[in-house]
């Protein structure tokens, strides 16, 4: 019986073993450092420095991580880094405007405008208003003066006058009436006493058993606790049994455990 003898292992296939772990232990490094590096807790490459708080490191200003190496950010002229993970890197100085993704560009200002506190835009001197990309000067009208905010003309009209085809006319305010200093809606109301009727301000005729109330729609008066309106007079409540006023004063309702029957308050089954 002739005996068995196995041979040994080429070179060749060692090799191959060899190499299929040293990749396999490269891949898992790859895996690995990344992971350490965008954390900063890993070994700080070049243009980095030690965080001021606990451990690791980061970039240091106008250096961003790339993989595992920080790289200088292409900062344009008249720009500023940022020294953020995020969106370019930089930003343009205050007055300057990004243009494209590598450029910044001066804001132009026109004549009689400065720029705008945020250094974003502009805004016109005060007695100019804008008009498109210019700044004219503002034609004040009589007895207007010049608008702090947003208006059409860039002047509001003084108390008691309107604003008319780039003008200031008087407000017609009849007898026992008074100016509302409203920007909107009427311009004028009734003294107390008086309601306004087809551009004037009659005078309020109370009834007996009246008083005057300032709401803005009805008659101008209202009837005394006890009495209910009826065609323009006050009339006195007759009240039934069981029965008292409600909270307005001027009509009434059953007592608890009584209900409404006809005129009367029966008591309830």
């Amino acid at each position: 019986m002739t005996a068995h003898i196995s041979k040994p292992r080429s070179n060749a296939s060692t090799n191959r073993n060899i190499r299929a772990l040293v990749a396999l232990a490269g891949a898992i490094a790859l895996l690995a450092f990344p992971a350490l590096s965008q954390d900063g807790t890993g070994s700080a490459p070049k243009n980095a420095e030690a965080r001021s708080y606990g451990a690791g490191w980061d970039c240091k200003p106008r250096y961003r991580l790339n993989g595992l190496d920080c790289v200088a950010i292409d900062i344009p002229e008249n720009a500023y880094a940022t020294n953020t993970s995020y969106g370019l890197g930089w930003a343009c100085d205050r007055g300057y405007k990004q243009v494209a993704s590598s450029t910044c560009e001066a804001i132009p200002v026109p004549e009689n405008a400065f720029l705008s506190s945020s250094g974003y835009d502009w805004k016109c001197d005060r007695g100019y208003r804008q008009d498109d990309e210019t700044c004219i000067k503002i034609d004040l009208p009589e007895n207007a003066y010049l608008a702090e905010g947003p208006s059409d003309y860039g002047w509001l009209c003084a108390r008691g006058f309107i604003p008319l085809r780039e003008t200031c006319v008087p407000i017609a305010v009849p007898a026992n009436g008074y100016l509302t200093n409203a920007r909107y809606g009427a311009q004028w109301a009734c003294e107390r006493g008086f309601s306004k009727l087809d551009g004037r301000c009659d005078p309020i005729e109370l009834p007996d058993n009246s008083y005057l109330e300032s709401e803005s729609y009805g008659p101008g008066w209202r009837c005394e606790r006890g009495y209910a309106p009826v065609d323009q007079v006050c009339v006195l409540i007759d009240l039934p049994a069981n029965a008292h006023l409600d909270r307005s004063g001027n009509r009434w309702r059953c007592d608890r455990n009584f209900q409404l029957s006809g005129e009367e308050c029966t008591l309830g089954r």
